[in-house]
């Protein structure tokens, strides 16, 4: 089959080497906002589509037989944009998301629908925050004045921001003993992140040095296959290769 997969994640990746693997042709876009992105096996195209209707049109022109959305579970545009253009074209959709997170014994963990609300809930649990939501979630803090902020992001972030923020840009893996040393040198109460699931090691380091985190809640998925791993991606297309 033609498949494209919308990614830009590690298990995007993991999805495009399984699956030329397999035989299909396998095209993966990437929304081209990281500068030197990791690339996936099989073709790769960067940049947006011009909307849902911009993508009904290239499935049609390039006679796209499946798509996969493997985006990260806050690409929330990107995912309706793809519920909207394969309905339109009648292209079958399936989403892969990894598990989301369940607190451990240790975590104190604050549970919020949005950046708006992290924000509200800051200043009655920590002055020296650590955000990991994000170089594009930035805004939602920038009124918040009586805290500081050390912002981790692969790239620079987008203005507006924090007035009293440290940028500190570098990307992962990270190990949980380096999160801790990191947390205890920036002298950090509280960690803000975002449910993207997966093990974490800030996770374990706040649970470690007994700091409360915000964490806020994935958007609600729509009505379409949901699979938890490529590997299971890759059974139901082989099942639907058969069929």
């Amino acid at each position: 089959m033609r498949i494209l997969l919308l990614g830009g994640t590690t298990e995007a990746r993991r999805l495009a080497g399984l699956l030329v693997a397999d035989g299909h042709t396998v095209i993966s876009s990437l929304a081209g906002r990281t500068r030197d992105p990791l690339l996936p096996a099989g073709a790769v195209r960067i940049g947006g589509f011009g909307g849902a209707d911009g993508l009904a049109g290239y499935l049609h022109d390039e006679r796209i037989a499946l798509v996969v959305d493997v985006t990260h579970p806050f690409a929330e545009r990107i995912t309706a944009n793809a519920v909207a253009a394969t309905g339109a074209s009648g292209v079958p959709l399936m989403i892969v998301r990894r598990e989301g997170w369940s607190a451990a014994p240790g975590d104190e963990w604050h549970r919020v629908a949005s950046l708006t609300a992290a924000a509200a809930a800051l200043p009655r649990l920590g002055r020296r925050v650590f955000l990991t939501t994000g170089r594009q979630g930035l805004a939602a803090f920038a009124a918040v004045d009586d805290c500081w902020f050390l912002a981790r992001s692969v790239e620079p972030p987008d203005p507006p921001a924090p007035r009293r923020m440290t940028v500190l840009l570098d990307r992962g893996p990270f190990t949980a003993a380096g999160e801790r040393e990191l947390m205890r040198g920036h002298r950090i109460d509280v960690l803000i992140t975002k449910d993207s699931g997966g093990s974490d090691a800030k996770l374990v380091a706040a649970r470690d040095l007994g700091l409360p985190v915000i964490v806020v809640d994935r958007p609600r998925l729509p009505d379409v296959p949901v699979l938890a791993t490529p590997e299971e991606a890759v059974a139901a297309i082989r099942q639907r290769s058969v069929a």
